[in-house]
């Protein structure tokens, strides 16, 4: 008689199957989409401080500038409304940004209204009292405080600055001086002067130097992640709008 082997149980369990548990795979795609929606969110603040630090430098010369010819008192008044509305707005987290890059402009505006409405006869006034702010922008970043609005500062002065320089080289100084003194029609020839002057050789190569140097400077800053530097690309970038709107002007004058 032949046996058999009784039938045993296996013990053979199957692999397990199961799949990945789904809330961890939600949590996965919760965090990817945060990440990216945050790079997203700091690319834009970027951007609309260097697009707002343009506009705080260009749009404010053609707005201060009438102001401050006809009401020179009620343009330097305006300084503490600016000073005021940049400490409001510093006292609120969300705001907080804005109100430093605001604290900055106050300072250039507070410039513009001391040289433009008492002092735009002298030429050789107008760099060293844009520089009132200087010691306030370097002593409050030596404290890593205030960074956005003191290096908006730095580049509007900087702008400044270059573009001064030129004015002596080409030797635009006494144009400069007249144009003060006389009025819209006596104005005419002076620019025309001035032009020729620019339209030199010499005038020319200097010219050329002054677009690279403040494209230099408004354009490197902005391989940094860093806001003030934006900012203070966009101060420089500025001034060349500014300076270029008044080549047309004077062009067409």
């Amino acid at each position: 008689m032949i046996s058999y082997p009784s039938p045993s149980t296996s013990s053979y369990t199957p692999e397990s199957t199961s799949l990945p548990k789904v809330d961890s795979a939600v949590e996965s795609i919760s965090f990817i989409e945060a990440t990216e929606t945050k790079v997203i969110a700091v690319t834009a603040q970027h951007w609309r401080l260097f697009v707002v630090a343009v506009l705080l430098v260009s749009v404010p010369v053609f707005v201060q500038a009438p102001l401050v010819r006809s009401l020179p008192l009620l343009s330097l008044l305006a300084t503490v409304g600016w000073w005021a509305l940049s400490k409001r707005l510093l006292a609120q987290p969300k705001t907080q940004v804005w109100g430093d890059l605001l604290m900055g402009f106050t300072w250039t505006w507070l410039a513009g209204s001391l040289y433009w409405g008492w002092f735009r006869w002298e030429p050789y006034f107008h760099l060293p009292i844009e520089s009132i702010g200087l010691p306030f922008a370097v002593w409050g970043i030596f404290r890593n405080q205030g960074k956005v609005g003191h290096f908006f500062y730095l580049g509007s002065l900087l702008g400044t600055a270059i573009t001064d320089i030129y004015f002596y080289l080409v030797n635009l100084m006494p144009h400069w001086r007249a144009l003060m003194q006389v009025n819209e029609e006596l104005a005419r020839p002076i620019f025309h002067s001035a032009i020729a002057q620019v339209q030199t050789p010499w005038g020319m190569g200097w010219a050329l130097v002054l677009v690279i140097s403040l494209l230099s400077f408004s354009l490197l800053p902005l391989r940094s992640s860093k806001l003030h530097w934006w900012v203070f690309g966009g101060a420089i970038l500025s001034t060349i709008l500014v300076d270029g709107l008044f080549w047309v002007g004077a062009c067409l004058a």
